[in-house]
């Protein structure tokens, strides 16, 4: 991926934040999706959005096309509106594919129903949307997972080994945090921590505290409203509700770098080297993840950003890059 950043956007945070605010998403018209709620194997729910674009996955006549199916993993508190979502889904779109966006438990706008939420190494749900997507459509899958939904996607690629092959025919992480504790070193430091630590948390303790008003005891009220950054909401939320010791302890076991050599499908590892969230040391070398992976780390770009153009610049270059790879894996 040969990306350079627009000379007027220099700087990875500025590269970050203003595509996500203010770049054009889209080239065509602005996607429309259509949602369905579906029941958890544990009896919650999650909501899962495809594009109106596309004909239900369903739908015989559009399985038996044989068209592939783009599945997007969002990111940390994302969703379908996210601006990287709606590219994609203009990718998608742009050349006649199937595209949905299942949601994480809680960032689809209802809070779901157990004691639970999602995090970096979900890779369970992941198989199990994948799973059942691939059920329904009788053509090529292919997924891709954004920041958090990324690691968690690589994640299940890993897990799954030769057995992965048999849902998906490719998979792409961009900005996976794959390094979970360097980054959370990252975006608790410095000005990331005035900026990104506080926006994320700005939505997930009141999500945390209603979950807490869903399940009593669930955790403690008082030491979850003193946590500023990410590890300490990890290790009073995030770990236990997930059957982690502790921070340290997600961190370790969800992070998908140390196991990148156990994917035996084609992956794309996308990360700029100048991300806010991922320190450009702690990316993986090609000499660590195997024959089936392929890494691309772009000087410029931030965390989910790849501005393109004048201002105030699109964001559909990392898309294209990105779907274009995704498709010449599976031809």
């Amino acid at each position: 991926m040969n990306y350079v950043a627009p000379w007027w956007l220099p700087g990875g945070n500025a590269q970050t934040i203003w595509p996500a605010l203010y770049s054009r998403r889209v080239f065509g018209p602005r996607p429309q999706f259509r949602r369905e709620r579906w029941i958890t194997p544990d009896l919650d729910f999650i909501d899962v959005d495809f594009c109106d674009a596309a004909a239900h996955i369903a739908d015989p006549a559009a399985s038996e096309a044989g068209r592939p199916l783009l599945v997007l993993f969002h990111g940390l508190e994302g969703s379908s509106g996210s601006h990287y979502a709606e590219a994609f889904a203009d990718y998608a779109r742009a050349h006649g594919m199937g595209f949905v966006v299942p949601h994480f438990r809680g960032c689809s706008g209802d809070l779901n129903l157990g004691p639970r939420a999602y995090h970096s190494g979900d890779f369970e749900e992941v198989g199990w949307v994948l799973k059942r997507l691939k059920t329904w459509h009788r053509g090529k899958v292919i997924a891709v997972g954004i920041s958090l939904g990324g690691n968690a996607l690589l994640r299940w690629a890993e897990e799954m080994g030769d057995q992965a092959r048999q849902v998906v025919r490719a998979v792409a992480a961009v900005c996976a945090p794959t390094d979970l504790a360097a980054s959370g070193w990252a975006i608790g430091r410095g000005l990331n921590r005035q900026i990104y630590t506080r926006m994320f948390l700005r939505s997930m303790k009141p999500k945390a505290l209603r979950k807490l008003d869903q399940h009593p005891g669930l955790f403690d009220r008082e030491a979850l409203m003193a946590a500023r950054d990410l590890y300490e909401f990890d290790n009073i939320f995030t770990a236990p509700l997930h059957g982690y010791n502790s921070t340290e302890d997600y961190w370790a076991r969800a992070s998908a770098k140390p196991h990148l050599a156990q994917i035996r499908i084609p992956a794309l590892v996308v990360n700029a080297r100048n991300d806010p969230f991922v320190p450009a040391w702690s990316l993986p070398h090609q000499d660590e993840v195997g024959a089936h992976v392929t890494l691309w780390q772009p000087s410029h770009g931030g965390h989910v950003g790849f501005p393109h153009g004048p201002i105030p610049g699109h964001v559909r270059s990392m898309p294209d890059a990105v779907g274009g790879w995704l498709l010449q894996a599976i031809k």
